[in-house]
């Protein structure tokens, strides 16, 4: 049977004539048009990216090589005796376009737990930062400890031909995939559980051990972090993490460099720190309402928190114009194993009463939750209740897509990016001759 790194092998060169075919033939077609509005406002739906592993539509939501989230929740593998998938199945899919198999997922976990070792110096760099470092910073200051073991820096120094730079930057982004959970696991028992470590257990896949080092024993914590790190592994290329990881790679950074930017970009509260937001929001409201508000309670909260200036967290996103299918398949956990837990009925509560508040509100051009909105009470409900440690969940999801997609950027040799800016002196200048 042909290993991943094969069957990646196979696909990269159809992949390039693809895109040499395009640029040749059809190098002159214009696919975006950008107005001021564009240029000042973020480069809002600006299109200037390729990003193969997946797209975000407005109405139909996020599609994985083509697949839905429900659709991955059935057709990909799982672990024995589970019902969600596999992280290690949405990797194989995000790199190579085609559903794994049971044994091609099996190869994946193997060769994980062989690479997933941590050096004793960057446990060392990590111990040496105080234990109330946020732990993004932790989490990224130990990817950077990482760098050391850069094949693709090696090789680039050594000399090589650009046509093999997949090669390495493959063996990188296996390294660090198989490290990540350690190092998130080490953070979190340095920074909450008196710095006592657990070990991985060798026969358990990368999201259940990463459940097991937290010290969270429990098999329903292991779906729901089987769970987690699929639905958080990629938002297509446009996102902050995402992109601020493809633009450090066209420079020919190595995977660690990339990743530790994409994370850095991750931490910001308008990107991945919104989960923790989400909770901490909720816990306020409780201290405030009590456990059990009603509905007319949480309305009134809820105008309060937009009266005062202050966005109701977890509501709202850039693309979508619909409830989050992430949020969905989250519910859909909730209702399942913990239906009478306390917070989700707030969750639930709240995901009636917002988004009529908002449209009435009339300032948010999408009144739905996404994903930030639910993750938080799932995790506390299993105990874990450090919020400032929730951006570290979806940092190690999401590595899964952006290092996918780094694979893809080196093996079609795409190169540095590097837009054209101008100043709002030559905007104004332009506008008037258009007039």
């Amino acid at each position: 049977m042909a290993s991943l790194k094969e069957k990646f092998a196979a696909k990269i060169e159809p992949m390039r004539q693809r895109v040499r075919s395009l640029a040749k033939e059809h190098g002159e077609v214009k696919i975006s048009d950008v107005s001021v509005a564009q240029a000042y406002g973020g480069m809002r739906g600006v299109k200037c990216l390729v990003t193969e592993t997946s797209a975000l539509d407005p109405y139909e939501g996020i599609r994985f090589r083509g697949y839905t989230i429900p659709e991955l929740r059935e057709k990909l593998p799982k672990a024995p005796g589970g019902e969600e998938p596999l992280p290690e199945g949405i990797f194989y899919l995000l790199l190579t376009g085609d559903l794994p198999t049971e044994e091609d997922v099996r190869e994946v976990t193997k060769e994980w737990q062989q690479r997933g070792e941590l050096p004793d110096y960057a446990v060392d760099v990590l111990k040496s930062l105080p234990t109330d470092t946020h732990p993004m910073t932790q989490f990224s200051m130990g990817i950077m400890a990482l760098q050391k073991e850069s094949i693709f820096a090696r090789r680039y120094r050594e000399g090589m031909p650009k046509t093999e730079y997949w090669d390495p930057m493959f063996e990188d982004v296996m390294n660090l995939l198989a490290k990540l959970p350690r190092i998130a696991a080490y953070i979190y028992r340095r920074t909450y559980k008196n710095d006592e470590h657990i070990p991985p257990d060798p026969n358990l896949d990368w999201g259940g051990n990463f459940a097991h080092m937290l010290g969270v024993e429990n098999e329903e914590f292991k779906e729901l972090m089987r769970l987690y790190l699929v639905l958080h592994s990629d938002h297509e290329g446009g996102n902050v993490s995402a992109h601020t990881t493809h633009l450090v790679g066209s420079a020919l950074s190595d995977a660690y460099l990339s990743l530790a930017a994409g994370m850095n970009g991750l931490a910001g509260p308008l990107h991945g720190l919104a989960n923790q937001e989400v909770l901490r929001w909720i816990m306020e409201l409780i201290n405030k309402l009590g456990s059990q508000p009603t509905k007319e309670q949480l309305k009134q909260y809820v105008w309060d928190t937009l009266n005062a200036g202050q966005v109701i967290p977890g509501y709202g996103h850039a693309v979508l114009r619909r409830t989050d299918p992430r949020y969905v398949a989250q519910r859909e956990f909730a209702l399942k194993h913990l239906p009478d837990d306390e917070i989700f009925k707030i969750v639930s509560d709240l995901y009636e009463v917002v988004p009529p508040i908002l449209q009435e509100h009339g300032k948010a051009k999408n009144p739905w939750p996404n994903v930030d909105a639910h993750s938080g009470c799932l995790l506390l409900h299993y105990g874990v209740k450090e919020y400032d440690f929730y951006t570290v969940f979806f940092g190690v999801s999401r590595a899964l897509g952006v290092l996918a997609s780094l694979c893809w950027d080196r093996a079609l040799g795409l190169p540095i990016e590097r837009p054209k800016s101008v100043t709002t002196d030559w905007v104004e200048e332009f506008v008037k001759s258009q007039q």
